[in-house]
């Protein structure tokens, strides 16, 4: 620890325990996870975007020109900030949380768990375990604390919708439209709620706010103290000193810390336009001269902390050192909202002070992430602070060497979450040299001359000097209401010792993946709308193409990908498009006119894994596969060919995990040889379990699943046919010279099997005991029989210009020679407990799916192994049942056979493995053919499931971990990854206002026109028709929309009487007395009157709906729904009063005031309401009914003021 303090000379003893952060993940805008940001933050990616459909209705409440009016509650001026919808997605059911309780939870909770599950995998927790057992230290010793704010987040929104929204609903309705009745009323509510989606009561727990920590250390078992801070925008940064300090204190060993921030309910916009925080430029330019205000950000991020002893002791990879932290307030300052220099300070020298450090010290600081958020008064404060804190600029001309920089500028303002997005930066730039941009900043503020930091346009390595010897770095997060947090880090001491011990000019080298280039379109003529793109330069071409750490499932039907496309690759894909015929893999290009479609309908033709059996090669690469996915214990400890074939000691009988980790896969297939049938079996099964695992965490699932002779083992197991288990402990314990039959050799033979068949009856070679063991391809048959026999056969062919060959193997398989030797094999399997599969398998036996018998399924196993390989009619029928695409899933030559047996038909073969490339290389070209066939892929491989990013082990030049962390709940075992078969849960993150489906609203509005229009027949039909139903007896209530509310419609349109005569009493609303009808009578400007006579009032809610939104906190909802419902229940009933029937029935006229139809009876209207205004000018006429129908008195509703008649949902 003496190195720490040595380099620099303390002001004071250091009081704070210095604090190694091993691991990092984050969420945030353009960034799913650690790689992607530190790739962002190198190039200066500005992930500011306007805001997505869905987060809230821009057209409702955005005003781009109110900035410099009166604020007013339900107008913003700004739709710009930091999302990230595209990219919140996590698979739930690996922490042991089943989908269909998604909906019922808070969205931040479930990414916080997610990334803090991944933040533990980069810190080496849990690779290939799951349940980080052997990593972590006593459970009780790990913490996790969390700042999060106390917003309206998307879970809550939707509970404030179903119950206070609804209530509100409701009860407006009522008061404005007084004759529906409760049951009425109730089906509206219902409507509206169950447009907000499915209630889960059960899920309620996770709406709690405060439960973002409780439940990571709930799923990840997590029991040292655990809870969750508000400090505002410090929230994070005040996590991290909670950490520090659980840490220093000795409670805890491992903590984890940072924050969380999924709000953008149009509530919290609505606070920040009102302080006119929001940028009017819609730009953030932290200390920028013309600064004019914050964008909303959103984002989480989790680090993993150990106390630097520990971490060294533990051999921890450390992305850097957290000296000190300080944490203080702005006491009594001149306002809640208006940052005070005087508490920034405190907390900034506080910092420093527990670091031992002193901040005005020459060479002190490199970097300082600052708060940064881009308002007038922020930056001037905090620029007042970096000057009085760490001393004036170091020349005349001002400024200095330290550098200065807001993450802000990038993802917008986080809140809760800044902090640690500016911690995580900080980390990431100390750990590998480089001092990062800030966007937006090229005419900065003239403040910014008085102190020692400038800002950068672009990335720049972090040189080192004898006056700065360590790379540190600072960042700051002060929040609303004056609560400030700083934190001081720098370079881990072995880094420096690394540097020390190999001078030279420093250096920085980002190891990327190969690029990949994606571009689609829509054009009516796909292929020629895909010329017109490439038709420019090679670098306008590779800045068009779309994002491929994106899936991009709307993109056009015409497609390109291209791996590496270096300006030969895309001269060919240029070719290739001209030609306008598809293009599969050749150079790396793939191209296709449309999606690869099943025959007869526009589905996608079905995808299929097939699993190679023994062939004359065996080189497989999957290295850097099982440390990307964290695979690399997929298989049972015991499986054979990881661990040993058997128990016994001879040398012989090993095969050693070491050596195909550790030393490459040249060497499994030296151990395995080709001619080893039991251990090369073993080999290829475990291959191609390990890369159905790998292909199912990038998504890629298949429809059915196929093998090749071994290969169909291989299927049934990751199918889920057979239990991966016993499979793992019949291959650790099975001897595989058991499966040798001596004196036989296969022969392979160019040739279809009719013609080997034929040479075999007719050329007596049958009688030599030779057979046809494999059908393979219209091209391609094997043969099999005794050794001498097999290799005059195949000088015969060779004879004729056929291409033969004899293969090492002397096995008997797919032969009845086998038969003597079967017993240990067919006794095993007949172990193997039998469950229904997944997806369907298929047999090579029988060219068609599993029997679901067990007795059948084991019967057929046995016919499997005496019996051809009838591979060529399995292609043709999988075919024939619509799949198109072949995933070959491991190494060698099975996708020729399937090209050769469905040649000149449209289909895709792409094999999962390849000699040529190493094994995430060769998955990159897989995820880019299946996107370019139309499957939502992600060309660039996604991080596996849990957050952990790409690389290979030991090559961390972007940040992340090449270790996987497992759900706490699973079992490493060969079976085929079933949980992870379940595709990730989108989290919804929308809080817009909802409007009701097309049939939800037809239904309504015939039920309620059906109220307000139907009437009691006239007297001269009383005696011929029944009467009509009550409001309590709605044919519309009691039917289906689509049944009822016609017949209902008919119904008031053939035997209406005027509605005012004779509509039942308003039912009274609950809650709702006579004087609050009295009161909202007179805010609408009408009668209280019941029935129709009532129908101003419906009407004059339209005219009315600012008035009322100012009286009602749900405005914007209830107008939603008022406009899709009285609004038009008004016009629909004013219609109906203009029908023909009421012109006859009202030929007395109405007895103005009295509530009652000339010649007949009905319920008055209240004492002394004031009748409706009577108009005799006749209306216009609707076309196809006659004037007369229509020159009787008619009820006028008022006018209605002009108002959108629906709000977007």
């Amino acid at each position: 620890m003496a190195d720490m303090t040595d380099r620099q000379t303390p002001v004071t003893g250091g009081t704070s325990t210095p604090v190694a952060i091993v691991g990092m993940s984050v969420l945030l805008p353009g960034a799913a996870d650690l790689d992607a940001y530190w790739r962002n933050l190198l190039a200066g990616t500005d992930a500011i975007t306007e805001v997505p459909e869905g987060r809230w209705d821009a057209d409702a409440y955005y005003r781009p020109d109110s900035a410099g009016d009166r604020a007013v509650a339900d107008q913003v001026y700004c739709r710009r900030g930091g999302f990230v919808d595209g990219l919140a997605e996590v698979e739930v059911t690996r922490f042991g949380i089943m989908p269909n309780s998604v909906s019922g939870t808070e969205p931040d909770q479930l990414i916080a768990l997610n990334v803090a599950a991944a933040a533990l995998a980069d810190a080496g927790g849990g690779a290939g375990r799951g349940d980080f057992d052997g990593w972590l230290p006593d459970r009780h010793r790990v913490g996790v604390v969390l700042g999060r704010g106390g917003y309206l987040t998307p879970g809550l929104v939707r509970l404030d919708q179903r119950v206070r929204t609804a209530g509100q609903l409701v009860r407006t309705l009522g008061e404005l439209m007084p004759d529906l009745d409760p049951g009425q009323l109730d089906r509206i509510r219902t409507a509206f709620t169950d447009s907000l989606g499915p209630d889960s009561p059960e899920s309620a727990i996770g709406l709690v706010p405060n439960l973002a920590a409780s439940r990571v250390a709930n799923r990840l078992d997590l029991r040292g103290p655990a809870y969750t801070v508000d400090a505002a925008c410090a929230s994070s940064l005040v996590a991290v000193d909670q950490a520090v300090n659980e840490l220093a204190s000795g409670r805890c060993d491992v903590m984890l810390a940072g924050g969380v921030h999924h709000c953008h309910d149009i509530t919290l916009w609505s606070v920040f336009s009102q302080l006119r925080a929001l940028s009017p430029s819609q730009r953030i330019r932290p200390f920028h001269k013309g600064a004019d205000g914050i964008l909303i950000g959103e984002g989480t991020g989790v680090v993993v902390l150990k106390r630097l002893a520990d971490a060294e002791r533990d051999g921890d990879r450390i992305y850097a050192v957290i000296r000190g932290t300080g944490v203080a307030s702005d006491g009594r300052a001149a306002g809640l909202v208006n940052p005070d220099p005087g508490g920034q300070t405190h907390a900034v020298r506080q910092a420093w002070r527990a670091a031992g450090l002193d901040p005005a010290q020459p060479g002190s600081l490199g970097l300082l992430e600052a708060h940064g958020t881009a308002t007038p008064a922020g930056d001037a404060a905090e620029l007042t602070t970096l000057a009085e804190v760490f001393g004036p600029a170091e020349s005349e001309s001002g400024g200095g060497t330290a550098v200065i920089g807001s993450v802000k500028s990038m993802i917008g303002h986080t809140m809760p979450a800044a902090g640690v997005a500016g911690l995580v930066k900080a980390a990431l730039a100390v750990h590998h040299g480089m001092l990062l941009p800030t966007l937006h900043c090229d005419d900065p503020n003239p403040a910014l001359a008085a102190t020692r930091f400038r800002p950068l346009d672009k990335a720049a390595p972090w040189e080192t000097t004898a006056e700065q010897p360590v790379r540190r770095a600072a960042v700051n997060a002060f929040g609303f209401g004056g609560i400030n947090a700083h934190v001081v880090l720098e370079e881990a001491p072995g880094a420096r010792a690394r540097r020390v011990a190999s001078p030279g000019p420093s250096s920085v080298t980002v190891v990327e993946p190969e690029r990949v280039l994606l571009l689609a379109t829509d054009a009516p003529d796909g292929p020629a709308g895909l010329a017109a793109l490439l038709d420019a330069d090679d670098s306008t071409v590779l800045a068009t193409g779309l994002d491929p750490t994106r899936t991009h499932p709307h993109a056009g039907r015409t497609r390109l990908g291209i791996v590496d496309p270096t300006a030969k690759r895309l001269t060919l894909a240029r070719r290739a498009v001209a030609k306008g015929r598809a293009w599969h893999g050749r150079s790396d290009v793939w191209f296709r006119p449309e999606p690869l479609l099943a025959d007869g309908g526009g589905e996608l033709g079905a995808l299929a894994f097939v699993f190679p059996g023994l062939e004359g090669d065996f080189d497989p690469r999957v290295d850097d596969i099982a440390a990307h996915f964290g695979l690399a214990d997929v298989l049972p400890a015991g499986a054979a060919f990881s661990r040993g074939i058997t128990p016994g000691p001879p040398a012989e009988k090993q095969v050693s995990r070491r050596h195909w980790r550790g030393h490459g896969e040249a060497n499994l297939s030296e151990r395995a040889q080709v001619g080893d049938v039991g251990r090369h079996g073993f080999g290829v099964v475990g291959v191609g379990l390990l890369l159905d695992r790998a292909l199912r965490r990038m998504g890629v699932v298949p429809d059915a699943v196929a093998g090749h002779s071994v290969g169909e083992w291989t299927a049934m197991t990751a199918a889920g046919l057979y239990d991966g288990d016993e499979v793992g402990a019949f291959m650790a314990t099975f001897d595989p010279d058991s499966v040798t039959v001596p004196g036989l050799a296969f022969g392979a033979i160019g040739a279809p099997a009719e013609r080997v068949l034929t040479a075999l009856a007719e050329e007596g070679w049958a009688d030599a005991g030779i057979v046809l063991s494999h059908d393979n391809a219209p091209g391609q048959s094997m043969v099999c029989g005794p050794d001498t026999a097999v290799d005059e056969f195949v000088r015969a062919f060779r004879a004729r210009g056929v291409l033969s060959q004899v293969l090492p193997f002397q096995s008997g398989f797919h032969t009845p020679m086998l038969a003597p030797y079967l017993a240990p094999i067919q006794e095993a399997a007949n172990r193997f407990r039998i469950h229904p599969p997944t997806v369907p398998v298929w047999s090579g036996t029988t060219a068609a799916p599993f029997p679901a018998g067990e007795s059948a399924v084991r019967e057929l196993f046995v016919r499997h192994l005496l019996e051809p390989v009838r591979f060529r009619q399995l292609v043709e029928a999988m075919y024939a049942a619509g799949h198109r695409t072949f995933i070959q899933v491991g190494t060698g030559q099975l996708g020729s056979l399937i090209g050769d047996t469905l040649s000149g038909r449209d289909h895709l073969i792409v094999p999962a493995n390849s000699p040529h490339r190493d094994g995430l290389a060769q998955l990159r070209r897989v995820a880019t053919a299946l996107w370019v066939a139309g499957r939502e892929t992600v060309p660039a491989l996604p991080s596996p499931a849990l957050g952990q990013t790409p690389g290979t082990a030991g090559t961390h030049a972007a940040g992340p971990s090449d270790r996987s962390t497992e759900p706490s709940q699973a079992t490493a075992s060969v079976r085929g990854d079933r949980p992870a078969a379940r595709p990730p849960v989108r989290l919804d993150l929308g809080g817009a206002l909802v409007s009701l489906d097309e049939r939800t609203l037809t239904g309504l509005r015939a039920e309620l026109f059906a109220t307000r229009g139907a009437a009691r027949p006239t007297a001269t039909a009383a005696s011929s028709a029944p009467a009509a139903p009550g409001a309590a007896g709605l044919p519309g209530a009691a039917l289906p929309p689509a049944a009822g509310a016609p017949a209902v419609m008919a119904a008031a349109a053939a035997t209406a009487t005027p509605a005012a005569a004779l509509a039942p009493a308003a039912p009274r609303v609950p809650g709702l007395d006579t004087a609050q009808r009295a009161r909202t009578a007179g805010v609408l400007g009408v009668s209280e009157t019941s029935g129709a006579a009532g129908l101003p009032g419906a009407a004059g809610a339209a005219a009315t709906l600012d008035a009322l939104a100012g009286r009602f906190p749900a405005a914007a909802e209830l107008g939603a729904l008022l406009r899709e419902t009285a609004d038009t229940a008004a016009q629909l009933i004013a219609a109906g009063h203009r029908r023909p029937g009421f012109a006859a029935a009202g030929a007395g006229g109405f007895a103005r005031g009295s509530g009652v139809a000339a010649g007949g009876a009905g319920p008055a209207g209240p004492a002394g309401a004031a009748p409706a205004e009577v108009s005799r000018q006749a209306p216009p006429t609707p076309a196809g009914l006659s004037p007369q129908a229509y020159a009787t008195p008619t009820v006028v509703p008022a006018p209605l003021t002009a108002a959108p008649t629906g709000l977007p949902h």
